[in-house]
């Protein structure tokens, strides 16, 4: 099945038009991977139709980031969609999603600011921003993301409860190589030894995670004792951040802590930016 392709708001307005029953949608900046299918096809079992955007958002990138050479395959992109029966790819150029500059746009807030947040200001604001405006341009019934992006997810949900959007946001579980690595259409940036390196990403995530049972601290230090490590290997690991947080604010939880949390960490090999993390269940401790 071939999907309808639009790249103007009228094409989309057309193909949104010939829908029939729920639409779900999965939001992307292309060069789709195995992840991208497993969104997809968690949308097929939500909607009766399924679309999918293609757009690198220009908002959602620091001046010193990678927006130039952020991979670019729609051919591929396109193939994957068709493989797996996606019926509409929206696919606006950035003169199209922003004909001129927003002056108006979203803010993340307080929880915008933090772990990935501070890695990378005003990458949320960004973010939440275009979501917006793709809800309103495709006016899907719900929408599917990847938990992989923990903060972002949280952040979507916020947004969708504090402003009364009428979408409802499903997660899909983190896909992983073999070797543990998280999928993300980034690690084709990495050489064959910085791939090795990005792996210390996945073992400190499940090094905490073998400690749960004996308290958030020891979580981690686990992870940290690891991510030491990472910093020796060659090419080293530059971490930016290790984060024990609660999944709806994004808070660092204390010692005391019982019940979900997410274990996030984020780090640059090379020049490339990885982040990944892994939700936690703390039980309640005697004192």
């Amino acid at each position: 099945m071939t999907p309808v392709i639009a790249r103007t708001r009228e094409e989309l307005a057309a193909a949104r038009a010939q829908v029939r029953g729920a639409l779900a949608f999965v939001p992307t900046m292309g060069a789709l991977h195995e992840g991208h299918r497993s969104l997809i096809r968690r949308a097929r079992e939500l909607g009766d139709a399924v679309a999918v955007s293609i757009f690198v958002n220009p908002l959602q990138f620091g001046p010193n980031e990678d927006l130039d050479r952020y991979p670019r395959t729609f051919d591929d992109d396109v193939a994957m969609c068709a493989a797996e029966g996606v019926d509409l790819v929206w696919a606006p150029t950035p003169e199209v999603m922003y004909p001129v500059t927003p002056e108006v746009r979203l803010s993340a807030g307080r929880m915008g600011t933090v772990v990935e947040g501070a890695a990378r200001p005003g990458h949320f604001d960004g973010m939440l921003t275009v979501v917006m405006k793709l809800f309103h341009q495709v006016r899907p019934d719900a929408a599917v993301f990847g938990a992989k992006d923990a903060q972002q997810l949280a952040l979507i949900r916020r947004m969708v409860a504090d402003l009364d959007v009428p979408v409802r946001i499903e997660a899909a579980p983190t896909v992983r190589e073999p070797d543990g690595l998280a999928l993300s259409s980034r690690n084709r940036y990495l050489s064959d030894a910085e791939r090795v390196t990005a792996r210390y990403l996945s073992r400190a995530l499940r090094a905490g995670a073998e400690r749960a049972a004996d308290g958030p601290a020891a979580v981690r230090s686990a992870a940290q004792a690891v991510l030491d490590e990472a910093a020796e290997a060659d090419p080293p690991l530059h971490l930016d951040y290790l984060a024990l947080v609660d999944p709806a604010t994004f808070e660092e939880v204390g010692e005391a802590h019982a019940g979900e949390a997410v274990l996030a960490v984020a780090g640059k090999v090379g020049t490339t930016h990885l982040i990944d993390n892994m939700p936690l269940q703390f039980e309640p401790r005697e004192n």
